[in-house]
């Protein structure tokens, strides 16, 4: 597998994150041809995406199936990132997902859940607001 090195152009220049595993990286090709590609990097996916996903969507749903949190986050996976042929099919990692992916594989669960278990996934904002108008218990 090759390296991935990330950085920032500031005035024209190219600053790496960590410039010297780039440097025995790029001593190791001496001689050989290489390849650039040079892209603006993807976001990965939020922490709080993250925390929403298991702490919402994975355990709503594993309460309904009878499933814990991590078997649902495995059965919601090789429904919804399952790709490639029938006898050849693969699951795509939620880790490998950007934010923007994250959020349509969020979404689809959501409607999936809904549509045909009639199971409602509250929303992160939707979450926030339960959160604020749960009433204070006074500790004595």
């Amino acid at each position: 597998m090759n390296p991935i090195f990330g950085g920032i152009i500031e005035q024209g220049a190219v600053q790496l994150d960590n410039p010297a595993r780039y440097s025995q990286y790029y001593k190791s090709l001496e001689g050989k041809r290489i390849e650039l590609v040079l892209r603006k990097e993807k976001s990965k996916r939020s922490n709080n995406q993250n925390n929403y996903y298991f702490g919402v969507v994975c355990k709503i749903l594993g309460d309904y199936f009878g499933y814990n949190t991590e078997e649902m986050h495995e059965a919601l996976k090789m429904k919804f990132l399952r790709t490639g042929a029938c006898d050849l099919e693969t699951v795509k990692s939620t880790t490998k997902l950007n934010t923007a992916e994250f959020e349509e594989y969020l979404e689809t669960i959501r409607r999936w859940a809904l549509v045909e278990y009639e199971v409602v996934i509250p929303l992160p904002n939707e979450m926030v607001q339960i959160h604020q108008q749960r009433p204070k218990i006074n500790k004595k």
